[in-house]
């Protein structure tokens, strides 16, 4: 898949993901002796996520924004956020914004083409229309996942996909949890063979890999509270939540457990899926939007005891001979001093690696090890920890929390948080925007990954 954006790339730090060498680069034009720059257009900014991508500054991307979209408070937030990046006193950015805020957006943006990347991150219902229609134009995409919320959806991806490799473009969705640390370590540390043996078949019951999240409602976002669009709460628009959060539990059984390989939809089997609402009150409805009342469109989910959301859903199924497991819960506002957390397992045939966020780990996420093994499991554990992981993640440590069971100390610098990791995954998309292609496996398994979750979708609404 080629592409005619070409520019310098950066040096990427360490925790990226790494390219393989043998993909070939390209070189760089130059107008009047200046490297082109990606220029972006966001449009419809109706998700915090789209701000995000610009809370950091790249050398790759033109400084100024080409803003497509309609009047309103969502638009509103996203140039506040902007402002209040451009204007904070730690490492201000510098971005400048064009806006266009017309009803015909979409269609102005797909007119002009200011810029070349269409960045996106709103109402999921909308996003795959945007998709199609930016690969027709011969535009990249930059998208906050969900890409698709329904079977329609998926055929739609489908085309977009086969469109983009017809016109030399890119499609890329923002998988931001590949760079949080323990998932990186637990990772690593699945890959070696002394430690963890191999990925066991598991069962339903004992799946061999599972991942767990819990999310709210009302959470902080970059230092103040989030305001949520009201059309967040409907499932038509946003999509259930066992096609939307599940997106990135998907993604990382995948990346996890057969890293760097081509996995097909025939390779999937569905085994079970269920969904379920949570329930939130006229005031909690009310805090966490600024509206008084519920709108219309809500109304078919308002039952006696308050707004119905089917924010919640659980996905067993056999993927590449192997049983995993996801589930996404959503409540409305997380315990003082918690946030939303992340429950892992992938069990080998020498070693269960766990990550954990509890209480006990003052709900920060821990990774520990559990070995199967004798006593010759703790000195290999320890040479891994100096060598294969040291190269990786300098200054990761090692603790005995009793026999059988140690902790990995990552170090802090690893530890950057959710926001950041969207300045991660940009930058690892503008190398492979420079280099006019994907890895071979990224869009095959971004397919699957789709088709898991309407997969999933329909046996829950069947169930």
């Amino acid at each position: 898949m080629k592409t005619t954006l070409k520019f310098k790339m950066i040096v990427a730090p360490a925790l990226f993901l790494c390219l393989s060498c043998a993909q070939e680069k390209k070189q760089v034009e130059t107008t009047n002796g200046k490297e082109q720059l990606v220029k972006l257009m966001t449009l419809d900014p109706g998700h915090f996520h789209a701000a995000l991508v610009q809370k950091t500054m790249y050398p790759q991307v033109d400084s100024t924004i080409h803003v497509f979209a309609p009047k309103g408070p969502e638009v509103d937030d996203f140039l506040n956020k902007i402002a209040q990046y451009n204007t904070r006193a730690d490492d201000p950015t510098a971005w400048k914004v064009n806006t266009y805020l017309q009803d015909d957006y979409l269609h102005k943006m797909i007119t002009d083409k200011p810029g070349n990347v269409m960045v996106v991150a709103g109402k999921n219902s909308k996003k795959i229309d945007y998709i199609l229609a930016a690969v027709k134009a011969g535009l990249n995409v930059y998208a906050d996942k969900p890409l698709v919320i329904n079977p329609d959806g998926f055929a739609k991806l489908k085309e977009a996909f086969r469109i983009a490799e017809e016109k030399g473009v890119l499609i890329y969705d923002i998988m931001t949890e590949r760079f949080e640390s323990t998932t990186m370590m637990q990772k690593k540390i699945s890959m070696l063979p002394d430690i963890f043996g191999e990925l066991i078949n598991g069962s339903a019951e004992e799946p061999a890999i599972s991942k767990e999240s819990v999310h709210h409602f009302y959470k902080f976002v970059s230092g103040k509270p989030l305001v949520r669009p009201a059309w967040f709460f409907d499932v038509n628009e946003e999509g259930e939540g066992i096609v939307d959060v599940t997106t990135h539990l998907v993604d990382l059984v995948q990346w996890e457990a057969f890293p760097d390989q081509i996995i097909d939809s025939s390779q999937i089997e569905m085994v079970h899926a269920r969904r379920w609402p949570t329930v939130l009150s006229l005031q909690e409805f009310q805090d966490v939007t600024g509206l008084d009342t519920y709108p219309k469109y809500l109304e078919k989910d308002i039952a006696k005891d308050g707004l119905n959301v089917f924010s919640n859903g659980e996905i067993t199924y056999k993927i590449n001979g192997k049983f995993a497991k996801v589930s996404v819960i959503w409540n409305y506002m997380a315990p003082e001093g918690t946030g939303d957390t992340h429950y892992s397992i992938m069990r080998g045939t020498k070693s269960n690696l766990i990550i954990k966020q509890g209480n006990e780990e003052n709900f920060k996420p821990v990774l520990y090890v559990e070995s199967k093994l004798g006593d010759n499991f703790e000195k290999s554990l320890n040479l891994a920890i100096e060598n294969e992981i040291g190269e990786q993640f300098p200054g990761t440590t090692l603790e005995k929390i009793k026999e059988g069971k140690w902790k990995i100390g990552i170090p802090d610098q690893y530890k950057i948080g959710h926001e950041a990791h969207f300045a991660q995954v940009t930058s690892n998309y503008l190398k492979y925007l420079e280099l006019g292609e994907l890895p071979k496996w990224e869009v095959p398994n971004m397919l699957t990954k789709y088709y898991t979750t309407i997969a999933a979708y329909k046996k829950a609404k069947e169930n």
